[in-house]
């Protein structure tokens, strides 16, 4: 499974970002796709994540009402963040699980990370 992650760049708080990442290879009704997020000086955490074969999604807390994970049929998975805070600040990370206990990512395979920077 190869995970490319892409859509991060620099904004002010409560702009809006829209996260891609493109999924090739196989992964399985008991997977799941979504987003591991890693700020500097601090411990990787999990955002947000989507069962690849049905639409149950999962969020951090602090995320809940602001960021949408979504997937299209092409197999891309999207996070759509909206109303960003200087504390979303971090390098998102596409990740998978081949196995999927909701409702954190473990990290089985893991895409490049895309810069996420959000001043106030």
């Amino acid at each position: 499974v190869q995970l490319q992650a892409s859509g991060g760049g620099s904004v002010q708080a409560g702009d809006s970002l829209r996260l891609s990442c493109e999924v090739t290879g196989r992964l399985f009704s008991s997977s799941a796709v979504g987003w591991l997020r890693q700020a500097p000086g601090k411990d990787r955490e999990f955002v947000a994540a989507i069962r690849w074969n049905d639409p149950r999604v999962y969020y951090r807390d602090s995320v809940k009402g602001r960021f949408t994970i979504s997937r299209d049929d092409a197999k891309n998975v999207h996070l759509q963040m909206n109303n960003l805070k200087v504390e979303d600040t971090a390098v998102y990370y596409c990740t998978a699980d081949r196995y999927y206990s909701a409702p954190y990512l473990k990290g089985d395979y893991r895409g490049q990370g895309t810069l996420v920077t959000v001043s106030s």
